[in-house]
């Protein structure tokens, strides 16, 4: 408890909050929390999505798989997204993910946790990050993807296996390579660790960003050929299908 603390060891803090005191991500606001609540008002708001693809949709069909879904079914079942990939909010994946700005981490597990009790979707058992390789792991110092899967694990009441996914293939990122390559750029890129812990459960997937959906896609049809019974996604932004081939 905080009174147990004693009061020399709370100064510090206290002293780099008030010489730093955090501000909202997108207007600079002085505030605790890392989006304000007026930016949150206005940038954030629940849109109809396809439930499988997180793409959006209209109103009467976002209760049912859209034409892309049903005409060729992705490995995952399932893909739930807080936020379209579009200005301002795309900013702040690019704060998180080259910026190093880590405190954007829980906000963007809490708005995920906030969009999953609008849905019926059923609450993952086990919860996995999107693995970096070792080069780009190397370079960043972290990644993305596990610092919004921690939160989001306490959130969801889920378990998190931070290593359960592993990149076995250095890929090219996959916003430097034309759409049509994609799928086959992170062909065999992944390996589960330990399919015992996959076997017959509901496994949830973290990432910041979707874009094609082919590094999802090919994950899933490896945790599935591992033995999950069902793949949920959670990504923070969804790119919309007009941008992607602009990328």
């Amino acid at each position: 408890m905080l009174d147990t603390i004693p009061a020399w060891r709370r100064w510090p803090g206290a002293l780099l909050r008030w010489l730093l005191p955090p501000c909202c991500a997108l207007c600079g606001m002085r505030g605790e929390a890392a989006v304000c609540h007026g930016c949150e008002s206005a940038y954030v708001a629940a849109r109809p999505r396809c439930p499988v693809c997180a793409n959006p949709a209209g109103e009467l069909d976002a209760a049912l798989p859209c034409g892309a879904c049903l005409a060729a079914p992705p490995a995952f079942d399932a893909t739930l997204a807080a936020f379209d990939y579009a200005a301002p909010l795309d900013g702040l994946v690019l704060q998180l993910k080259f910026g190093a700005q880590l405190a954007l981490a829980p906000w963007m597990a809490l708005a995920l946790h906030r969009e999953a009790g609008r849905t019926a979707l059923p609450p993952p058992e086990l919860l996995c990050p999107v693995p970096l390789g070792a080069r780009r792991l190397a370079g960043r110092g972290y990644n993305q993807a596990l610092e919004v899967a921690r939160p989001l694990a306490r959130l969801l009441g889920a378990e998190l296996a931070p290593r359960l996914a592993q990149r076995v293939l250095e890929t090219a990122a996959q916003s430097g390579v034309a759409p049509g390559e994609r799928r086959r750029n992170v062909r065999g890129a992944f390996a589960v660790a330990d399919a015992g812990l996959v076997r017959g459960r509901h496994v949830g997937v973290v990432d910041d960003v979707m874009t094609s959906g082919h590094t999802l896609d090919e994950l899933a049809r490896v945790l599935k050929q591992a033995g999950a019974a069902r793949v949920t996604n959670f990504v923070f932004a969804r790119t919309p299908p007009h941008r992607i081939n602009h990328e």
